[in-house]
């Protein structure tokens, strides 16, 4: 079997060597960057293409043969890429996390009888397969909430951050509205607001703060309160708001000195030296999903947990090994017929369909990625 990998970045690589593990799949990586491919060329069964995916021309001819795409490229061409490949009528697994609606591509990709996975990542994704299983085993659900994060495990100020994936997607995730759901009605407040301190084990005290996390959940789950929460070492969410506040991240050109400059582009260029994890730096992900409804006459309550942490046999960051390895198990998961829905396809939908939630779990359990499930019955 085929796959193109697009976008060969710090999750991307750690998706090509996941499956590059498989002998079964022939695959191409695709990047601009060079020093990407570098980092992966000499893997087994692994063809590197350096090419500019702007480029739809180069593009439809790079996926015009492959059985599966996987798009990892940075959330601001990821919408116009995802489009791109359902034209083409290749299935695919996203984790692009772009800020447009997958669902505007929903009936040329059934047209196309194409599969899209969109989303398919830790947070977006994993939590979204979980509350889609969870939404098989109650009658109804009415409390749905995530706190998610990655992070640093040694903190060093200014920013007590670091980041494993674009860091432009990071700070546009700090100026996109946050949408959650309140009494059954969409409610929506600014990135960064409604802090609150909460306490984790084997972590500490961490802050959370509103993000536009629930995306898909929104409008496929009757759910009458969700909220996702981002997590950060406390502190954080108010230097950024100040940072925001001040048009360090506003994606409008401005004229300094007769130049032409985005501020966003400016501040991303700043940070992303102090944010990039330093080698032999380790970082971890923390998330906790909280799910409550009723099964017959009793309320219950499930809990999941998962606490990861950057593995240095092989080198690869926590937020690289839940984003990606959620993301090339759904993959196979398409390729092996498991999960076939047709359309533009959120992971809870995956969570919803037989069989494969408990592959999902089987599979990160032998990547020694694990999710604990409690459930307790709660007073009505």
């Amino acid at each position: 079997m085929k796959i193109t990998v697009l976008g060969s970045g710090l999750v991307g690589q750690d998706i090509i060597k996941d499956l590059a593990k498989d002998d079964k799949y022939n695959l191409t990586a695709v990047d601009l960057d060079k020093n990407h491919l570098n980092a992966i060329q000499s893997l087994p069964s692994v063809t590197c293409v350096q090419a500019d995916l702007k480029d739809a021309v180069r593009l439809h001819s790079l996926i015009q043969d492959c059985d599966l795409v996987i798009s990892a490229v940075p959330g601001f061409m990821g919408f116009q890429t995802l489009k791109e490949i359902i034209k083409s009528g290749r299935s695919v697994v996203d984790i692009a996390f772009f800020g447009e609606d997958p669902f505007l591509l929903d009936t040329l990709a059934r047209s196309k009888d194409v599969t899209a996975v969109v989303d398919c990542g830790v947070a977006p994704g994993l939590c979204n397969i979980v509350v889609g299983y969870v939404e098989t085993r109650l009658d109804f659900i009415d409390r749905y909430v995530c706190y998610v994060g990655g992070l640093p495990k040694v903190r060093k100020w200014p920013y007590e951050y670091k980041a494993v994936f674009s860091p432009k997607d990071v700070l546009e995730e700090y100026t996109r509205p946050a949408r959650f759901v309140e009494f059954g009605h969409q409610v929506v407040k600014p990135a960064l607001t409604d802090i609150e301190l909460l306490d984790f084990p084997r972590v500490g005290t961490l802050e959370a703060f509103n993000t536009d996390g629930l995306r898909s959940l929104i409008k496929t789950m009757k759910i009458p309160f969700m909220k996702e929460k981002t997590l950060r070492y406390p502190g954080h969410a108010e230097l950024m708001r100040v940072f925001r506040e001040s048009g360090f991240f506003s994606p409008e050109s401005i004229k300094i000195e007769g130049n032409e400059i985005i501020p966003l582009a400016f501040t991303s260029k700043l940070i992303f030296d102090q944010w990039a994890l330093k080698e032999g730096e380790q970082d971890f992900t923390v998330m906790q999903v909280i799910i409550e409804g009723k099964k017959g006459k009793h309320r219950l309550r499930y809990v999941f947990d998962l606490y990861d942490e950057y593995d240095p046999e092989t080198g690869a960051t926590s937020m690289a090994r839940t984003t990606g390895y959620t993301c090339t198990i759904a993959a196979r998961q398409v390729l092996d017929g498991l999960f076939s829905q047709k359309g533009i396809c959120p992971p809870e939908f995956i969570g919803r369909t037989k069989g494969c939630y408990e592959n999902m779990m089987s599979e990160l359990k032998k990547r020694n990625i694990h999710l604990t499930e409690t459930v307790v019955e709660m007073e009505d």
